[in-house]
């Protein structure tokens, strides 16, 4: 039995600050409602254009602090070569058999970044395989940890778009989600931020790309009735019930 707390949710992310930028809003709206919430990121970011692994872990670290999470962690997978092998699942298992989420949150299925939706497929089959009795690991005092399989999984959107399932209203937490994001300073534009002369531009250090992040959660949130959106993709859908009022109890604003 693990001596961690049961979380609620377990946010992946490929690199430091996949999960800001994509599900950040809706993170901190979590914690906010007290819900116990922990980040996993599978590299350490080491072949960015821009900062170092170490900056980006005090980045990190500074990120989950303004979001409110209780728990992060990084897996120390080769950043490029997140390989889909029995060495990286047992990572992802054994996190997983620590925190028993209900719920993850996972990269994009498709993404201009072959890293995300390696992420993605990793952490997926690891969550199959964490449900499995005959897969044993331990915890570092020599106890064996139960199986656990998270009960929903949801991809969050990144640079390619898709048909979401869920919609989250984050117009409360945008600002935070936004300050999470600024935190890697190395990474998304800052002009205070120094660059190093082997440091160029990338495709997410501009202004026109937090510009573009806020028109999309815009976009989206418009769609809800709402100021801001994180949309997310229902990765074994279709979502069952029984109870189909209270599954749709909230009214939807007239649009």
């Amino acid at each position: 039995m693990s001596s961690v707390p049961k979380y609620d949710v377990l946010a992946f992310g490929s690199h430091p600050d996949d999960v800001e930028l994509s599900a950040g809003g809706t993170v901190a709206q979590m914690t906010a409602q007290g819900y116990r919430v922990g980040i996993v990121d599978l590299t350490a970011g080491e072949l960015g254009s821009r900062g170092s692994a170490e900056l980006r872990q005090e980045e990190a670290v500074k990120a989950a602090q303004i979001l409110g999470v209780e728990r992060r962690v990084n897996l120390n997978i080769p950043d490029g070569s997140i390989r889909n092998i029995r060495k990286n699942r047992r990572k992802v298992i054994e996190e997983l058999r620590i925190c028993r989420p209900d719920l993850i949150l996972i990269p994009a299925p498709d993404c201009r970044h072959p890293d995300h939706p390696a992420g993605a497929r990793l952490v997926a089959d690891a969550a199959f395989f964490s449900g499995l009795v005959k897969i044993r690991t331990k915890a570092e005092d020599g106890a064996p940890h139960e199986p656990w399989r998270p009960h929903h999984i949801l991809h969050y959107m990144q640079s390619i778009p898709f048909e979401p399932t869920i919609v989250v209203d984050v117009s409360k937490t945008w600002k935070i989600r936004t300050e999470a994001v600024r935190a890697y300073a190395s990474q998304v534009f800052d002009a205070t931020y120094e660059a190093s002369e082997d440091e160029p531009e990338t495709f997410i250090s501009s202004a026109a790309f937090m510009e573009w992040y806020d028109a999309r959660a815009k976009t989206y949130g418009h769609r809800v009735g709402a100021a801001f959106g994180e949309p997310f993709l229902y990765r074994h859908g279709p979502i069952g019930t029984d109870d189909m009022i209270a599954l749709l109890k909230k009214e939807k604003p007239l649009r």
